[in-house]
Order: C-alpha cells, then sequence, then structure tokens
C-alpha cells in the first residue's frame, strides 16, 4: 500500500497507472469477454424471482437481494461486479427480451438484478431509483436541464454513483449511439504527453448542480473541489463532467481560463476521440453497465419514432458496490450530500 499522503495538495498518481480498466478501443473490440450473454436457464430462474416479488404483491424500492432468489446467476453477477470494479469497468449484458414482460414485471426485473449489483441510490431530486433516459421535449442549452431528459447530444462524462446501468426498453429510430473511453487511459496519455494539465484536474472544480443541491438556490454548485481524477490507497478514481465543471466555475463566478480550461476540455475531446473511443449500439435488451470511475460515456444526438410507445427508453440506475473501493472524502462527496450520496430527495416524507 502507498505511504499515507499528509500535505494538503492532492495525491499525485504515478505517470503511468497500470490497471485493467486502463484499455483502448481496440482492446474492446479484439477481446469481447466483458459482453455476457445470458442463456435460457438464467432467463427461467429471473422470471421465477419475479413471479415470486409478484406473488408478494412487492414493488421496486420494496424488497433487497433476499427478497429476489437467485442461484446460479447470483454467482455470474458478482463476476459482474469483480469485473467492473477489479476489470475493465464495463460490462454489457444481452439475452434479455423486454417484449416479454410488462412494464411493471420487467421494473421488478431490472431492481432485482440491481440489488444483487448494490445498493441503488436517488438519482434526481424526484427520488427516482430507477430513472427514464428519454426525449421529454426539454432544451439541453436552457438553465438546469439535465441532458438525460433531451435527444441532444451528451458530452463524454460520468455519473454520480459508483455503477450506473443502463437497460434499453426501445432503441431510437436513428442515433443515439453510445461511446465508452477509458479515463485511466486518459490520465496515462495525459500524464505522459501533457503533465502540465494534471494539476487542475487534481484540484478538481466546483460543479453546477442544476438546482437539484441541498439548498434551495438553484445556482448551487458542489461546496468543495471535486478532482477530476483522485488517487487514494493505491487507485485512481474519476469525476468528470465538462459541462457541469464550467457551468459550476461560471455559477462560482471562478470562470475557467488557460491551463484549467484547457485541461477540462482536453479530457473531453481525449474520450471521443481515437483511440480511446469505443463506438457502439444499444439493441432492444441491452443493459450496459459502467463504472463511473473508470469509465466516461457519452451519447450521440437521436431522431425518435412518432409513436410514443416506440419512441427511445432507457432505464437507468445508480447504485453503490457493497465493498467499493475506498474513495478520498472530497472525491467521495461528490453531490453535498455526503460521502456517496444520492441526490437529495425532495419533498420526501
Amino acid at each position: 500500500m502507498p505511504p499515507m499522503h499528509n500535505s494538503s495538495e492532492p495525491a499525485r498518481p504515478p505517470v503511468s497507472v497500470v490497471d485493467p480498466s486502463a484499455w483502448l478501443a481496440a482492446d474492446l473490440q479484439a477481446d469481447s469477454n466483458w459482453i455476457q450473454r445470458l442463456d435460457g436457464h438464467e432467463i427461467h430462474e429471473l422470471d421465477r424471482a419475479v413471479e415470486s416479488v409478484v406473488e408478494r404483491g412487492l414493488k421496486p424500492g420494496g424488497f433487497d437481494r433476499d427478497g429476489f432468489p437467485l442461484t446460479h446467476l447470483a454467482d455470474r453477477i458478482a463476476g459482474w461486479v469483480h469485473a467492473l470494479e477489479h476489470g475493465r469497468g464495463c460490462v454489457l449484458v444481452k439475452g434479455l427480451d423486454p417484449g416479454r414482460y410488462d412494464d411493471d414485471a420487467l421494473a421488478i426485473l431490472y431492481w432485482g438484478l440491481a440489488v444483487h449489483l448494490g445498493n441503488p441510490i436517488p438519482q434526481n431530486a424526484k427520488g427516482d431509483l430507477i430513472g427514464h433516459v428519454r426525449d421529454t421535449g426539454r432544451d439541453y442549452t436552457s438553465k438546469n436541464v439535465r441532458g438525460y431528459t433531451t435527444r441532444a447530444e451528451l458530452k463524454a462524462h460520468c455519473d454520480a454513483s459508483d455503477i450506473v446501468g443502463l437497460l434499453c426498453r426501445h432503441p431510437a429510430k436513428s442515433g443515439g449511439e453510445s461511446l465508452i473511453a477509458s479515463s485511466t487511459a486518459i490520465y496515462n496519455h495525459l500524464a505522459a504527453e501533457r503533465p502540465e494539465l494534471i494539476p487542475a484536474l487534481l484540484e478538481g472544480f466546483h460543479y453546477d448542480l442544476r438546482g437539484e443541491g441541498v439548498t434551495d438556490d438553484p445556482d448551487e454548485t458542489t461546496f468543495h473541489r471535486v478532482p477530476v481524477f483522485s488517487w487514494f490507497e493505491g487507485r485512481l478514481s474519476c469525476r468528470y463532467n465538462g459541462k457541469s465543471i464550467e457551468e459550476g466555475m461560471a455559477k462560482r463566478k471562478m470562470p475557467l481560463t488557460g491551463l484549467a480550461l484547457e485541461a477540462v476540455r482536453e479530457v473531453g475531446r481525449l474520450a471521443v476521440s481515437a483511440p480511446f473511443r469505443y463506438d457502439m449500439t444499444f439493441e432492444k435488451g441491452d443493459l450496459q453497465l459502467l463504472s463511473n470511475h473508470a469509465i466516461l460515456h457519452s451519447r450521440a444526438a437521436f431522431e425518435d419514432w412518432p409513436e410514443r410507445e416506440r419512441q427511445r427508453d432507457l432505464w437507468r440506475i445508480w447504485f453503490n458496490l457493497r465493498d467499493g473501493r475506498p474513495l478520498a472524502p472530497a472525491f467521495a462527496d461528490r453531490l453535498n450530500t455526503g460521502p456517496r450520496g444520492g441526490v437529495l430527495v425532495r419533498g420526501a416524507a
């Protein structure tokens, strides 16, 4: 274990972080072990678990992993967790057919998988534990609008949880492709090629909370600077959203300039550039699982179907791992709700 860091300065990672999460797009292309396909027996096991929940009259949020009994599949899910936390940081699960389930049953199935993976946390002020990533007609350029409620292109970012899951209920008519990149590999590239950009990324920034903070201030930002790259107890972790950083620093009357601005924009540029960028298209039933500490994801703009029942709909869950890596305190408090806290739920009884 590396020595404890007692300085007020952020701990500096090595110039090259050696970790399975430091992959390039060609590595994912060459080895598809990160893609997992459920077989008929495993689908049947899920169906039995869903039936047991329905028989007890329970709903998502009303049961934990003990209430969603799995046997063989539980061991396989544990392997996915290991791959997310100690491997490449990305898993794509195929084999689900959403057309076999109504929305209630599919939500139970998805929640059941989630509680075996970890502990879900709220992802917006309404308290949604299963959120819908779909176009609601909102304008992403408007103040405090979150991108997942629009059909706009979303720049590279990671979410404020250990893991994000996206289940494809319906794909778009066209567009909406998912792009992923290793933030570990991006750090290694910057440390070797642009070391002058690293200090600002380690110091971090105030992030815009888009009106979903813990106060009534629509301009609330993170109270402290959250590092883009955090080195703690021998692990590199990432927290990045270029739009939230630039808008948050502007709200703090500390607009980014110079190397700090260049550093933020360069992370985003590299994430959608060769050799880092890996493109994938969501197919119906795909479940994408990403470690937010190791993976940046982005999305192309999309065109939707005119019929509402066919429109693009990804079901999102944010969750924390039960035995997730230790995180530096200033890095772990990403939403002003404490270490690994979700979005503060407004109007909760």
